[in-house]
């Protein structure tokens, strides 16, 4: 309940409060004024009295619970200001374009991987089928890590190595290569019965991957799977896959023929 609202049910409270008060004085009157025909509507006038000081009990009950309210509606309505101060703080210093890009982070890795989303459609609606009760999900190991770098962390570094890169191209190409790895873990988990042959092919090969010693348990991403936007095979993406090594964002192993890239969890 908020402040307004609490502050019409004092209102309501006290206005009530008031009608039954008016109505004791009335009936203190009345007896006075007429006591010899009052007497045999005394006991009435005794019940009426009874039920009028239960009332009055109940709404003094009520307005110490709305003055009880009112320091906690108080201290949620603080609460929400300093949450919003923080959210409109993220959203000023997240770099330009990074929200496009987180916006539709879930449609990238559809788009990267289009079995994905077939099988995950596919898989739910035959567990359905199979099983009317629903089941709990079993628990993974969650979304890659997407460990921005600041404009700090950019600038201590030498300046060949940075070039013309900015933080903001980084912290884009940060959030592409967790897609990407996003993308490899669901088709990994994904049934055979749910994948294309050729899809099939490449989830076996990225779970042999998985299994190596330098990927096991990590979010990983190959080299092959760089296709853009914000990360292309070009000079620049060469270069910010420089600069993610570097930072400790990335580390490169080589699997067989495969350049595989891991996502270090944050410290």
């Amino acid at each position: 309940m908020d402040l307004k609202q609490a502050g019409s049910s004092l209102d309501a409270l006290i206005s009530s409060f008031n009608t039954r008060i008016v109505e004791l004085q009335e009936l203190v009157i009345a007896r006075n004024m007429y006591p010899t025909t009052s007497i045999p509507d005394l006991s009435a006038v005794d019940s009426t009295l009874k039920t009028m000081e239960t009332q009055i009990q109940a709404i003094r009950d009520r307005l110490q619970e709305e003055r009880s309210a009112i320091p906690k509606a108080k201290r949620l309505m603080e609460q929400s200001r300093r949450q919003q101060r923080k959210l409109q703080h993220m959203l000023i210093h997240m770099p330009s374009g990074m929200l496009e890009s987180v916006s539709h982070s879930d449609h990238n890795t559809s788009s990267l991987v289009p079995e994905v989303v077939e099988c995950d459609v596919a898989y739910e609606a035959s567990k359905q089928k199979e099983d009317p009760v629903a089941m709990p999900k079993k628990k993974g190991r969650g979304s890659a890590p997407r460990w921005y770098i600041s404009a700090e962390e950019l600038d201590s570094l030498s300046s060949y190595m940075r070039g013309r890169l900015t933080f903001e191209k980084v912290n884009i190409a940060i959030n592409e290569v967790a897609t990407y790895a996003d993308a490899n873990a669901h088709l990994i988990s994904c049934p055979k019965k749910k994948l294309a042959e050729d899809t099939w092919e490449k989830a076996l090969e990225l779970r042999d991957i998985a299994m190596a010693e330098a990927v096991k348990g990590k979010h990983f991403f190959l080299e092959t799977d760089i296709k853009g936007p914000g990360l292309k095979l070009d000079n620049t993406g060469k270069a910010i896959l420089t600069v993610l090594r570097h930072l400790g964002r990335v580390q490169e192993s080589r699997v067989g023929h495969h350049r595989v890239l891991t996502l270090p969890k944050p410290h």
